[in-house]
């Protein structure tokens, strides 16, 4: 995908549940700095030493698992989730939360057909116990990490829970679900339907207030655009984003030279070409595709 990565932070659900049943760590959550919030779970650690509830250990240990596999330190988390996997309860909210970053450390560690099959159980056990929020979790990694030909099956499925939820948090996946789903849509070639979802996406980053989602979103409706023949449409999207930001990043960079380049103004499009390249390369992922990175470096005039 050539698109920004995307994520979505947690947060309860309101169901009829007793209230030890569910801890909320978002606010010590920070997804961009994964070590940031291992230090922040080890000291609540070590400030609930003496605590008698077990099931806010437990849970806050499944959290601290995910923060050490989000920094590629997946034996430190699978040892951790070996002794949360000893002391949960058994089909408990426990379980499901550890069977969501068990698959998780799985599917980052490259092995994802052991991840899908922990997904699948805690979708089930999320929807037995009538966690809508966690039903979808586990159903949107089913999207991720499932063979590639039934991805937008499951994706479908966490957006049609999320959609019939009474649960306000569960509907709060919506954007990122139709982040997740559009682009397998997009890689489908089914561009028309991919735009539907993104634009979807718009209005509900922009009621959530967080900045960087929201400039996800618009990119991914201007690049289908552009892919769709719609250039000039696209181009004054990516106009704005790149007007927000004192030092627009490569990947609007390399959209703007794109959105030139099929408008016939190659040489407007160099200099983004090649500040795109200097930034895209620099990031692993995007800079594994020799193909982009070097055709970016070709456009640039290099």
């Amino acid at each position: 995908m050539s698109s920004y990565s995307d994520g979505e932070r947690h947060a309860p659900y309101n169901q009829a549940m007793p209230s030890y049943a569910w801890h909320d760590f978002n606010d010590l959550w920070d997804y961009a700095n994964p070590a940031a919030s291992e230090a922040k779970f080890r000291g609540f650690l070590a400030a609930s030493e003496s605590a008698q509830d077990k099931d806010y250990r437990l849970q806050l240990n499944t959290q601290l698992a995910r923060a050490l596999g989000l920094q590629g330190k997946f034996d430190e988390a699978h040892q951790l989730l070996d002794e949360v996997e000893a002391a949960m309860p058994a089909e408990s909210l426990v379980e499901v939360r550890y069977l969501l970053e068990r698959g998780r450390a799985f599917n980052s560690g490259k092995q994802p057909e052991k991840a899908v099959l922990l997904f699948s159980r805690a979708s089930a056990l999320a929807e037995q116990l009538g966690a809508d929020f966690f039903t979808v979790d586990a159903l949107h990694m089913l999207g991720i990490a499932a063979p590639e030909k039934s991805r937008r099956d499951w994706n479908l499925k966490a957006i049609e829970v999320a959609q019939n939820s009474l649960d306000k948090r569960a509907r709060g996946w919506l954007a990122s679900l139709y982040n997740n789903t559009g682009w397998t849509l997009f890689e489908e070639g089914r561009h028309a339907e991919a735009l539907d979802l993104f634009q979807r996406a718009v209005p509900l980053r922009e009621k959530k207030g967080e900045a960087e989602p929201l400039r996800v979103a618009k990119w991914s409706v201007a690049k289908v655009l552009r892919v769709m023949g719609r250039v000039e449409e696209a181009l004054f999207i990516q106009r704005q984003l790149e007007s927000e930001e004192a030092d627009p990043d490569g990947f609007v960079l390399e959209e703007i030279g794109e959105c030139l380049l099929a408008l016939e103004k190659a040489d407007e499009a160099k200099p983004y070409f090649d500040r795109a390249h200097e930034k895209l390369s620099k990031i692993d992922w995007v800079a594994e595709d020799k193909a982009r990175i070097g055709r970016l470096k070709q456009l640039a005039g290099a």
